[in-house]
């Protein structure tokens, strides 16, 4: 068996849902736009640029998932799911995941596991490795469990995932990665067939130098 990995915001979805989250809840008026919006903003630049601190970003996400109880969470997330998410699953994503179906397949992502669940049962991906937010009696603390599952944090949650089957990366005759950012460079220098997938400028360049596979999700043609 090969082990397939996707990346999700802006590779198996033509958007971000980190992003789209604290969007839905502003345009809920769960949290105030005017203080709300522009930080969000200026989380998601940084993301891009690659200089985003994790821990300041995750407080940011995470809290207002303490201040609300959980049937209500999981009330907004279905209507999250329905008028955000599924318009920017990409078809040719699910369409990937399709012809991996023999591997063993999972969705590795910084954003938050309460967030992505769905999305991943949505693609049919039975696992995910995700960052975790801390629980009390099935209730939010804010807290983040562990070791955030961004840029390095997803070789170290990959592996102890890994590790609980009695696996290693090199268990697998082939391993996978498909993602569209440079953040994901650790992870993608870790298995034997790196993918870039609409990926951004310093990712794309990093590809192209060491001759790693380019794709397109959206249509586009690649070299």
């Amino acid at each position: 068996m090969n082990l397939t990995l996707f990346d999700l915001d802006n590779t198996l979805l033509s958007g971000d849902s980190d992003f789209e989250w604290a969007q839905f809840l502003i345009e809920k008026k769960v949290l105030d736009r005017e203080v709300y919006e522009a930080r969000n903003d200026a989380f998601y630049e940084q993301y891009k640029d690659g200089t985003l601190d994790i821990h300041a970003f995750l407080d940011f996400q995470l809290k207002p998932l303490s201040r609300h109880p959980r049937h209500t969470l999981d009330e907004w997330r279905a209507e999250f799911m329905r008028v955000k998410i599924l318009p920017i699953m990409r078809p040719r994503g699910r369409e990937l995941v399709a012809r991996h179906r023999a591997d063993l397949c999972a969705i590795v992502t910084a954003t938050n596991s309460f967030v992505t669940a769905p999305i991943a049962r949505e693609f049919g991906i039975e696992h995910l490795i995700a960052t975790e937010p801390v629980q009390a009696g099935g209730e939010f603390t804010g807290a983040v469990a562990g070791t955030p599952c961004f840029r390095e944090g997803k070789i170290t949650q990959l592996e102890l995932w890994l590790k609980g089957r009695g696996q290693t990366l090199q268990s697998f005759g082939e391993s996978r990665f498909y993602s569209d950012s440079l953040n994901d460079l650790p992870l993608l220098t870790r298995v034997t067939h790196p993918v870039a997938v609409d990926p951004d400028d310093t990712l794309r360049a990093h590809a192209q130098q060491h001759g790693w596979q380019i794709i397109s999700l959206e249509g586009r043609v690649e070299d």
